[in-house]
């Protein structure tokens, strides 16, 4: 990983030469999370996508809602040829208001999009290991919830996620315990 953030990765369109830039989400982003959250539903081969007014559902429209007004929310935005191409976030939950991958009221759930044309080319990765290592400095362990189908669950494999018991409903939650650095 380079230092600045910056380095050209490969897409589908023009920008393919431009370098890739990773900076973090901001309370201006809010309205492209909401945006790219549509591209973190996986829909297997051969399954038509639901409409993307599904993201408006509340169960869905959490991860977004609000961005950077709780507590602990915290992410980063990969951007190419000045346009955002995906994102990487954390959001705390309560036991009263949850996420699909919650494990505990101290653990924050990863939620990840990417524009279909930069998946399988390491932008996923990059932000990952960024977002892992902001986190690290504020928490012990982040959570995720994924297809057990989706490729992306290895990915999270890769980076050191734990699948937490069985699958639900073909769900895995997976955890990732963190060094703790400063305060952890």
């Amino acid at each position: 990983m380079h230092a600045s953030g910056d380095a050209p990765v490969g897409s589908s369109d023009d920008a393919a030469t431009e370098p890739m830039r990773i900076r973090p989400l901001t309370p201006g982003d809010a309205a492209f999370l909401r945006s790219v959250l549509y591209h973190a539903i996986y829909v297997p081969p051969g399954h038509e996508a639901p409409p993307p007014a599904i993201v408006e559902q509340p169960e869905l429209a959490r991860y977004a809602a609000a961005w950077m007004r709780r507590p602990g929310d915290l992410g980063f935005a990969a951007e190419q040829g000045g346009r955002r191409i995906g994102a990487a976030w954390l959001r705390r939950w309560s036991s009263d208001d949850h996420g699909f991958g919650f494990v505990d009221e101290a653990t924050p759930e990863l939620s990840m999009a990417l524009l279909p044309g930069y998946r399988g080319r390491g932008v996923g990765t990059r932000l990952l290991r960024h977002l892992v290592a902001a986190a690290e400095a504020r928490y012990a362990a982040v959570s995720l919830s994924v297809s057990a189908a989706n490729p992306a669950r290895r990915l999270y494999e890769r980076a050191g996620f734990v699948a937490m018991g069985d699958p639900e409903r073909g769900s895995i939650t997976m955890i990732k315990r963190l060094v703790p650095r400063d305060g952890v």
